[in-house]
């Protein structure tokens, strides 16, 4: 019934501030028709601040829980709004569109706009560029672009969001210049700072940062020590392996111990299977246990990429083009 009611219908109720938006409408802002978005495009203007944010806020919530949820249409037709938090939301909401044409808008963002977490939000989402750019699948112009006024960002900008999203994102880049950058920010005594040097260093794939990563996975800081078992499966550390094991013992907050699941489930090995599915078994809430059933699934692919290297070409071995039998 709901997926059927006409498109007004979810607008009236936008706009009825008597009432709270009913959850099951959220879905109807999915792939917008054009007719649709034109009405509620017409009808924004009148959509209370805090209705606005509310909304958006729910959205992300919905592209979160399902990365295959594209709110694109609804997010593009945002990013003029006047209300500065309307257009980080609406950048936020196109994290992972990868449309190229985005990208000046993203950068006019970036070195022009007023508010400070717009700015942040753009030099967040450029990150994604950045790493389509080492992959080799957005010119090598604009990727270079894109990097250079990322670099710029980390130093010129005045708030030090802006500055710290900056170098997260550089954290994709092959640049020379960001492994110094990284560096800084890790001896930065500000704990912010350390969150963003280890965040860069689980986009870099570079295990150099090993070291840095495993001195922080006991960190007394929640936030650090959660951003640095991410980076440890980002990295797909084989030597966290035991480390990951034993504070799952023990680790009580729950973002920290999904953290250690997904990054278990990315370095898999000896032991994690039986302790994944021993959680999985034991978990009363649905929502651990279908978090701890992705990690399980994820990590059958983490051990298929492994059995499947058991057949790689030994490199020692010479093998020699059979020469055609030669005509009579």
């Amino acid at each position: 019934m709901t997926q059927n009611a006409p498109f007004l219908t979810v607008v009236d109720a936008l706009l009825d501030e008597s009432k709270p938006f009913p959850a099951r409408y959220l879905h109807r802002f999915l792939n917008l028709e054009p007719v649709d978005l034109k009405k509620l495009i017409k009808a924004w203007p009148q959509v209370s601040q805090r209705r606005k944010h509310t909304l958006l806020e729910d959205l992300e919530d919905l592209a979160e829980a399902d990365k295959l949820t594209s709110f694109d249409d609804l997010a593009r037709s945002l990013l003029t709004d006047t209300d500065p938090q309307v257009r980080a939301r609406a950048i936020r909401l196109l994290w992972e569109c990868d449309d190229a044409k985005l990208v000046p808008v993203y950068l006019n963002f970036l070195n022009n706009d007023e508010a400070v977490e717009v700015r942040a939000a753009a030099a967040d989402v450029l990150g994604q560029f950045v790493n389509l750019g080492e992959l080799d699948k957005i010119q090598a112009e604009l990727h270079h672009k894109i990097e250079d006024q990322l670099l710029a960002a980390t130093t010129s900008a005045k708030e030090i969001l802006v500055r710290r999203r900056a170098l997260e994102s550089l954290g994709y880049s092959g640049r020379a210049e960001v492994v110094p950058l990284i560096e800084a920010a890790y001896r930065e005594k500000d704990p912010d700072w350390m969150v963003s040097a280890l965040l860069a260093m689980g986009r870099s794939c570079d295990d150099r940062w090993r070291i840095q990563v495993l001195s922080q996975l006991r960190s007394p800081g929640e936030d650090i020590r959660s951003e640095a078992i991410h980076a440890a499966g980002e990295l797909e550390l084989e030597s966290a392996r035991p480390v990951l094991l034993d504070i799952l013992e023990d680790e009580d907050e729950p973002e920290v111990r999904r953290e250690l699941i997904w990054a278990l489930s990315k370095i898999g090995g000896e032991g994690v299977r039986a302790k994944l599915e021993e959680l999985h078994e034991i978990e009363e809430d649905d929502e651990e246990a279908d978090s701890i059933e992705e990690a399980l699934d994820a990590l059958s692919f983490t051990e298929d990429m492994g059995n499947f290297s058991l057949f790689d070409v030994d490199p020692e071995v010479d093998f020699v083009e059979e020469e055609p039998d030669e005509k009579e």
